[in-house]
């Protein structure tokens, strides 16, 4: 009889595949891809993230808070082709929006829709006046000038209009009424310029003079900025307005 062949059986190890570190690498460039095209598509299309610097809502938002704004709900614009899909519903009277400002198209604004196209707008010692009844703002607006000025002094802070707003035209103003730039100043805000529904404030940091600023050209600056954020952080965040809905 012959001797048994212990080779005739293959090595199982030798059977396993061997990790190819290029196909490793180009199903993480993947995955990577596949992550920027979707934040890219939320980013367009459904939620958007915005910062405010100034106080003009206050006190519905305040400065160095961080909100979403739903771009889904007026109908977002597919980039490149620009065209836009059906909206949810139009924007609507007591409305906060995002917009491109329409005297310059490269800043964002946000304020809140007081009138829609075809009606008319008047502002009488502060009060605000659609189709001639007198809006009930009492809950949101704030007035930080408890001076009333004579129409013929301050136009058009006080005093304005009236003002008929063109169709697919939106007239806005700021929550803060005595320190905001809106449509008193510069008109009415086109439909194709808002750009969403500001929803809900994700995070809100207290602005603190004494922050050391950070710049790229000095990198120390950079970790002294992040450390200083870090030993600050509980008394800096706004803890109450986290997850706030904005209305």
């Amino acid at each position: 009889m012959g001797r048994r062949n212990t080779n005739s059986q293959p090595d199982k190890r030798n059977n396993q595949h061997s990790v190819n570190p290029l196909s490793t690498l180009l199903a993480g460039l993947k995955l990577f891809l596949v992550a920027i095209v979707l934040a890219l598509l939320i980013k367009v299309m459904l939620l958007e993230a915005y910062r405010i610097p100034s106080g003009s809502m206050q006190n519905t938002l305040l400065v160095g808070d961080f909100l979403l704004a739903d771009k889904f709900v007026y109908g977002p614009v597919i980039p490149l082709v620009n065209i836009q899909l059906p909206s949810v519903r139009e924007p609507q009277i007591g409305d906060v929006v995002v917009f491109k400002c329409p005297n310059d198209l490269d800043k964002s604004f946000i304020k809140r829709i007081v009138a829609t196209g075809g009606q008319s707008v008047r502002i009488v010692d502060k009060d605000v006046f659609v189709d001639d009844h007198k809006l009930e703002e009492s809950e949101y607006v704030v007035y930080s000038d408890s001076v009333v000025i004579p129409a013929s002094v301050m136009q058009p802070r006080n005093n304005c209009g009236p003002v008929r707003v063109p169709p697919g035209c939106y007239f806005v103003m700021g929550d803060n009424r005595d320190n905001s730039s809106d449509s008193r100043h510069w008109g009415c805000v086109e439909r194709k310029l808002i750009l969403g529904k500001a929803v809900m404030i994700h995070w809100s940091w207290q602005p603190d003079p004494r922050a050391p600023q950070a710049r790229i050209t000095r990198p120390l600056s950079i970790l002294r900025t992040i450390a200083y954020n870090i030993s600050h952080l509980p008394e800096r965040v706004r803890w109450k307005r986290l997850f706030k809905t904005i209305e």
